[in-house]
């Protein structure tokens, strides 16, 4: 079921929204300081990708704050903006709910990306 809707994600809007944090990490990827957001930018368009089956976990410290700062005014507003009104045009129909609630899931990940875990989730 999982590969179903990852699927039928990609086809929701899920490719569109892994091209968007791919681009954004091609752009902090120029200069030689944004590499590493470039990086957690590529490992975002991952998740975009493949978002069901996995969970995000926050375990964040002092430097993850101070970096989510400085991505929150740099681009992280844009992106989570762009998930969040994704979500809510999903979340309109009913069938689009769980569609929705990944993008709602994406937004709020593009807000504070640093001090985060991504992990599958095993189901029994």
């Amino acid at each position: 079921m999982r590969v179903v809707a990852n699927i039928l994600w990609i086809i929701c809007g899920g490719l569109l929204s892994a091209l968007s944090w791919f681009f954004v990490g091609c752009l902090y990827c120029i200069t030689l300081i944004g590499i590493p957001v470039g990086v957690q930018c590529f490992k975002m368009a991952g998740l975009a990708l493949n978002p069901f089956g996995q969970e995000v976990e926050y375990n964040g410290g002092a430097f993850s704050f101070l970096v989510n700062v400085i991505w929150f005014v740099c681009g992280g507003f844009e992106l989570a903006l762009g998930h969040f009104i994704a979500g809510v045009i999903l979340c309109i129909t009913i069938v689009g709910i769980p569609f929705g609630k990944q993008f709602f899931k994406l937004a709020s990940l593009a807000l504070c990306p640093f001090g985060t875990t991504v992990q599958r989730v095993n189901f029994a």
